[in-house]
C-alpha cells in the first residue's frame, strides 16, 4: 500500500492453538508464547483496559455504566437509544491491555507477534445485521484511524454469520454461521503480526462446546499503518440497518489473556 492511500484510509475509514502464522517452522518451534496479561474481571474490574468509550457522548444518562465487571465477565450493554458522537452509530467499547495503573499498558509495535484468547457469549439478542456490527477490532490508537482488523456480526444474503476481515487489505480471513454460536459460550483464539506492507499475518480460530467452528489464517498481508496496534472489544455498530436486527443487547466477555512471541 503506497502512503498515499495509508493516509487516505486512516483519514476516512470508519495452551497454544500452533505455530504462529507467518513464521518459518523451526523458527516458530524455537519460540513461544510469553503471557503478558491476565486480568480478572473481579479483581481488575475496567482497570483491565487502556481506555474505556462508555457513552462517550452521553447520550443516555439512565443507561450508566453501559460497560462494567459482573463477577468473572466484563458486559457490554447497548440500548436501541444509544448513540456515539457520530449520531448514526452506536459504541460501547474498551481499549487496550493494561497491566497495573497508569500508563502501564502493552504496546503492540512493527515486527512484534501477539495472540490474545478469550471466551465471549452472544445473545440471540445481539444479531448480525447489513451494516457493520462489530465486536472485536485491531486499530492504531487516534482519533479517525482505519481499522486494521475487524471480527463482525453480518448478514450474508439474508444469513446471520461471524466474521474476520482485514479492512486495510479489503480482505475476507473467513465467515462461519452465527447462529449456532447465540446464547452460549465460545472461545476466541486470536494470532497477530504485526507488519507493514506484505509483513503481516493473522490467524483466526473459534471452537464451541469443544469442536472448532473455524480456524482460517492469512499471511502476507497489511497488519500495521502507523504507531502501533492496539485491540478494541465491546458493540460498535451502525444505525443503518435494514433488516430490522437492532435491539437492547449486551456482550460478555471472560478468560481475557495476552501472549507474546519471543
Amino acid at each position: 500500500m503506497n502512503t498515499s492511500r495509508r493516509a487516505l484510509l486512516g483519514a476516512t475509514l470508519g495452551g497454544a492453538a500452533g505455530a504462529a502464522v507467518g513464521l518459518p517452522a523451526t523458527t516458530a518451534h524455537a519460540a513461544s508464547w510469553q503471557q503478558k496479561w491476565a486480568p480478572s474481571a473481579s479483581r481488575d474490574g475496567l482497570g483491565a483496559f487502556e481506555t474505556v468509550e462508555d457513552d462517550r457522548a452521553d447520550s443516555h444518562p439512565a443507561g450508566h455504566p453501559h460497560i462494567f465487571a459482573t463477577g468473572d465477565n466484563w458486559r457490554f450493554t447497548m440500548h436501541r437509544v444509544d448513540r456515539d458522537t457520530s449520531t448514526d452509530r452506536q459504541r460501547q467499547e474498551v481499549t487496550g491491555l493494561r497491566n497495573g495503573s497508569g500508563g502501564n499498558y502493552l504496546k503492540w509495535t512493527e515486527g512484534q507477534t501477539w495472540r490474545l484468547t478469550y471466551s465471549m457469549y452472544i445473545p440471540s439478542s445481539l444479531k448480525a445485521t447489513t451494516t457493520f456490527t462489530h465486536i472485536m477490532q485491531m486499530k492504531q490508537p487516534g482519533s479517525g484511524t482505519s481499522p486494521i482488523v475487524v471480527q463482525s456480526l453480518r448478514r450474508v444474503n439474508g444469513k446471520q454469520t461471524i466474521e474476520l476481515q482485514l479492512p486495510v487489505e479489503g480482505t475476507l480471513v473467513g465467515r462461519a454461521d452465527l447462529d449456532p454460536l447465540h446464547d452460549k459460550w465460545t472461545d476466541v483464539d486470536f494470532q497477530i503480526k504485526v507488519g507493514n506492507g506484505s509483513a503481516g499475518s493473522v490467524r483466526w480460530i473459534m471452537k464451541s462446546g469443544g469442536t472448532t467452528v473455524i480456524d482460517r489464517s492469512k499471511t502476507g498481508v497489511d497488519t500495521f499503518l502507523a504507531d502501533r496496534v492496539r485491540p478494541k472489544w465491546g458493540i460498535y455498530r451502525s444505525l443503518g440497518d435494514t433488516s430490522v436486527s437492532l435491539q437492547d443487547t449486551y456482550l460478555l466477555l471472560t478468560n481475557l489473556r495476552g501472549y507474546q512471541l519471543v
